[in-house]
């Protein structure tokens, strides 16, 4: 029995969630920032409140965390969550996000496609900072359901994209993760038992927790931020990833960027082994 597609292009009720400094200083340190140098310069607006001197600011893929309406899997069909990845994100950032503030998100269910081994949902939102109304942030998110597909449906856009050029990358940042960060990373929302019950993760068979796409989402941001917009929050504007495997906890990462174009790039990210775990993505920013 195929889901239920009657709910595609349906759009949520306003949700609104609010967020201080704590949550972003929370934030930073759950993707790595400070890590390789806690008092360095490069990170320390975002990981400190009270630096002299020092403003606090907050990372652009902290947007995966305040964005985005609750989405009603149930409406789509039974699923089983022990069973579903993150697929792809997309991000897209209309101005800095300030360190406190509340946002007002209206989402929907954009695609629900058969992808034969499993099933893609599609979700995407828009963000409002509710204080002005002004527009925060886009996000768009893929779920794949591991063994949900072959119903027939519609397969959905495929293809590669965001390819690299066939040179060497203009950038390389390599970031090791902590073999605790997925317990710190949890902290700021996502509290599925995948990244932190070996448990749970043998039933979803991986064997032992794997850390969240977001999070290694998050360190690719950080080599994004300093190697395209110098570490300014407010020059990266967009970020878009595919998740192609799991990381474990203490994997380092190393990202590959390409420069393409006027405000442009292409990237991936690798584990230890040079397995790419983000692949097709890019990355937009301004000069």
């Amino acid at each position: 029995m195929g889901p239920n597609l009657d709910v595609v292009g349906k759009e949520s009720a306003p949700f609104e969630r609010s967020w201080d400094s704590k949550d972003a200083l929370l934030y930073a340190v759950g993707v790595g920032a400070g890590a390789d140098d806690p008092l360095g310069p490069d990170e320390l607006r975002y990981t400190t409140e009270n630096s002299i001197n020092v403003e606090q600011r907050v990372l652009p893929t902290f947007g995966v965390i305040i964005g985005g309406a609750p989405v009603n899997f149930s409406a789509i069909g039974e699923i089983n969550m022990a069973n579903l990845v993150h697929g792809e994100q997309q991000l897209f950032l209309h101005g800095p996000i300030p360190v406190k503030g509340t946002v007002r998100s209206v989402g929907k269910i954009a695609g629900i496609y058969d992808k034969g081994s499993g099933m893609v949902i599609t979700t995407e939102s828009t963000s409002v900072l509710v204080e002005t109304g002004q527009p925060l942030l886009t996000s768009v998110n893929s779920a794949f359901i591991r063994g949900a597909g072959g119903w027939g449906g519609d397969r959905g856009p495929s293809g590669p994209k965001n390819v690299p050029p066939e040179r060497e990358p203009d950038h390389v940042v390599t970031y090791r993760t902590r073999i605790d960060q997925a317990l710190t990373y949890r902290l700021s929302g996502d509290r599925n038992p995948l990244h932190s019950d070996p448990e749970f993760a043998k039933l979803a068979g991986f064997p032992k927790p794997i850390l969240h796409g977001l999070c290694t989402y998050g360190f690719t941001g950080r080599a994004l931020l300093h190697a395209l917009a110098d570490g300014d929050d407010s020059r990266l504007t967009g970020i878009e990833a595919r998740f192609a495997r799991p990381v474990f906890p203490g994997d380092p990462l190393t990202i590959r960027i390409w420069r393409t174009g006027d405000g442009e790039a292409v990237y991936t990210t690798e584990n230890g082994n040079a397995e790419v775990v983000i692949a097709e993505g890019r990355a937009t920013f301004t000069a």
